[in-house]
């Protein structure tokens, strides 16, 4: 609640002085800092988690003609090919790789 107060009787007339009320000053926090959710966590930067922890990782790749088993960067910056084939198996992105459909 809000409230008006004049300042001098004598003065202009429409001069008023407001108060806020302490009630609406101690309002209750919206979200819980100390448990965040985890969708929350996943699109903040890494560095402002709870916790640090890297956006990158590795991830084993089966190739789909050779059926050979290939480790990729998640942001790799370059084209990877299968050992046994030759095939691509990931496209670089500006961010994470995509991997090839198979």
């Amino acid at each position: 609640s809000v409230r008006a107060l004049r300042l001098t009787p004598s003065a202009n007339p429409r001069s008023f002085l407001f108060i806020r009320s302490s009630q609406t000053l101690n309002m209750p926090l919206a979200k819980d800092l100390l448990h965040p959710s985890l969708e929350e966590e996943k699109r903040k930067c890494k560095l402002k988690r709870l916790v640090q922890s890297p956006n990158s990782y590795f991830m084993d790749v089966k190739c789909p003609g050779c059926y050979k088993i290939t480790t990729v960067f998640s942001h790799a910056q370059t084209v990877v090919l299968c050992v046994g084939c030759s095939t691509v198996l990931c496209q670089p992105t500006g961010g994470k790789a995509r991997l090839t459909e198979g």
